[in-house]
């Protein structure tokens, strides 16, 4: 992946470094579940009601085997049926089967909205989070990868709380619980069912320890699938145009064997729980019969407790079958919710000051200053060296310079996209860092080079310049900027559906919109993406003219692939290498005969053989 300026972060098919907090194996389960928990408060909300609630479902459960026992040793007495007795006791178990059931019912829905709850909580810290990520973060993390996490990963944890984690609850209390009755019961016969079952906790361990270093895998592999499924879709048009669709093919295949090759590993494991639950299963009933029936008169059980006990028995052994299966579901779910946890425990770089230290931006266009300003993209060098600059309020800048010398990255510094490694940036004589997030996005605006449309209409597009603006507003910013014609010649008007990604506009259309987004912000400093690049001339002059309106009273900052840009602008920034290299006006810098000057006459070169 690149970043900004052409600056090389990961190089073709590389994978971003694992950081320490990746390590699954380290942490394991129990920390996973720990912070897990932590991190969403939803699950504290009720908890000791739903205990108790489950507490009394579990207990249901246990009224068939005590009713047995009652009924073969008290309701046969000297060979006589205690008839009134027996339907006594078996009405009453019918009863509290019946509550039993629509009280699990009641409990599951609880446990439902309380997972689902927790879901959401946790999808919109995802999300939310993500967002107050620098851009920095985002240009070396594949966005594909991203995505998983707040969907398939998230997903896989709404399959788990829909059934697995309910599960884990509900089996839980029931084996505590059948083993409190068991040991009522006889303790000898609960000692016998317990070592039998004592050999299969490592067993389980080490199944769960192999498992979530599998299923941590898989989730990694999971998002480099998304990650080329959403290349693949966004590049569409080069992928046809080169005839590259057999080159993608084969390594979405590859991305997609790898993701099944593991998902095949980590099932691996879980195709040897179930026959293990089941083998120490069948071992602990036949041993609770053994030795009841060898030792039972001596450890005074009688027939109709022991019959009991082999019920009781079957009764734990069927949740630890159960959690057996859920174990699989379980580490995915763990595994899914650690790669959620790593993003909330990204360190947000661009932090926003707290509201009794954030100091206001003026009114009106701003004044700007770059002090020492350094920056490096994490994991690569310096893409900026000690950059030291002012600029007059009001003033047309326009900053030039080869691919991959550092425009954009000083640009995106500008509108607090990324904080700088080292110096700082001033707005109006104000730190850039100590400026609240509202006031820096009422002040500042970054257009784009292509600017980003959601699937809505073109009107509500250019609402997204304010929060709180109105029809009239967006009006208001079409005459201002003059382009009343081209909105007229929409199919719709201002309501004409742009598609997703503005697909039903041309590239200089979907630059009108960001303008007008920009005009409705009303910025005090405008940053723009050469937007008049890579559109038709007539478009093109559309876009200068609404360009001319846009920059009227306010600080513009523009990043110029094309120099005639740079020829209207009162002052030029030249950056080479990570360094202002030279400033001045065109003309000036035109005549000087050095960085700048060798840009110009290559770009008029190019100018002249594209007219010829």
């Amino acid at each position: 992946m690149s970043s900004f300026d052409g600056h090389d972060v990961l190089g073709p098919g590389e994978e971003p470094e694992p950081r320490a907090l990746d390590d699954i194996d380290g942490a394991g389960a129990l920390s996973v579940l720990r912070r897990g928990l932590a991190a969403s408060p939803e699950l504290r909300a009720g908890l000791s009601l739903s205990a108790l609630m489950t507490l009394s479902v579990a207990g249901g459960r246990l009224v068939v085997p005590l009713v047995i026992q009652f009924v073969l040793d008290r309701g046969f007495v000297g060979g006589a049926v205690r008839l009134g007795l027996v339907m006594a006791a078996a009405g009453g178990a019918l009863a509290l089967t019946i509550a039993s059931i629509f009280l699990s019912q009641a409990v599951y829905k609880r446990l439902v909205g309380v997972a689902e709850a927790v879901l959401l909580g946790l999808r919109l810290r995802t999300f939310a989070h993500l967002h107050r990520l620098s851009l920095a973060e985002h240009t070396s993390t594949k966005t594909g990868v991203l995505t998983a996490r707040v969907t398939s990963d998230v997903e896989a944890l709404a399959k788990f709380a829909q059934w697995g984690a309910i599960s884990w609850i509900v089996n839980s209390v029931q084996i505590i619980g059948v083993v409190f009755v068991m040991a009522v019961y006889s303790w000898q016969l609960t000692l016998v069912t317990v070592l039998v079952h004592l050999p299969l906790l490592p067993v389980l361990r080490d199944m769960q320890r192999r498992q979530l270093r599998a299923y941590d895998l898989l989730r990694t592999r999971v998002g480099e699938t998304m990650g080329a499924l959403a290349e693949a879709v966004h590049g569409i048009e080069v992928v046809r145009t080169y005839g590259q669709r057999e080159a993608v093919r084969r390594r979405l295949h590859r991305v997609v064997d790898r993701q099944y090759g593991q998902q095949m590993r980590a099932a691996r494991y879980f195709s040897l729980v179930l026959p293990s639950t089941d083998i120490f299963g069948v071992a602990a009933v036949a041993a609770v019969i053994g030795a009841g029936v060898h030792w039972g008169t001596g450890w005074g059980v009688t027939s109709g407790e022991l019959v009991a006990f082999v019920f009781l028995v079957n009764m734990l052994v069927t949740p630890i079958t159960s959690l057996g299966e859920t174990l699989d579901q379980t580490q995915t779910a763990l595994a899914g919710w650690w790669k959620i946890l790593n993003v909330l425990d990204t360190e947000v770089e661009v932090a926003e000051p707290s509201p009794g230290v954030a100091r206001p931006l003026p009114q009106g266009a701003l004044a700007v200053e770059a002090r020492g300003v350094e920056f490096s993209y994490r994991g690569s060098d310096r893409v900026l060296h000690g950059v030291d600059v002012e600029l007059d309020a009001g003033s047309s800048v326009a900053v030039v310079g080869e691919t991959g010398s550092g425009k954009t990255t000083f640009a995106m510094l500008l509108a607090r996209l990324a904080d700088p490694t080292a110096g700082q940036v001033m707005l109006g004589g104000v730190d850039l860092r100590m400026v609240s997030a509202d006031d820096r996005r009422r002040s500042v605006r970054m257009v784009p080079q292509d600017g980003f449309l959601f699937d809505t209409t073109v009107g509500a597009n250019i609402r997204f310049g304010r929060r709180d603006s109105t029809e009239a507003d967006v009006q208001a910013a079409v005459d201002e900027l003059g382009l009343c014609t081209w909105v007229a010649g929409l199919p719709a008007g201002l309501d004409t559906r742009v598609g997703e990604r503005g697909s039903s506009l041309s590239v200089g259309e979907r630059q009108l919109v960001a303008l007008l987004r920009a005009q409705l912000a009303d910025p005090g400093l405008l940053i723009l993406d050469e937007a008049t690049s890579a559109v038709d001339p007539d478009t093109e002059q559309t876009l200068e003219r609404a360009l001319e309106h846009l920059a009227e009273g306010r600080t513009t900052v523009s990043v110029a692939h094309r120099l005639s840009t740079a020829e209207r602008s009162d002052l030029v920034l030249v950056f080479d290498r990570g360094r202002i290299v030279e400033n001045g006006s065109h003309a000036e810098l035109a005549e000087a005969g050095g960085t700048y000057a060798a840009l110009y006459e290559s770009w008029l070169g190019n100018t002249r053989l594209m007219e010829a």
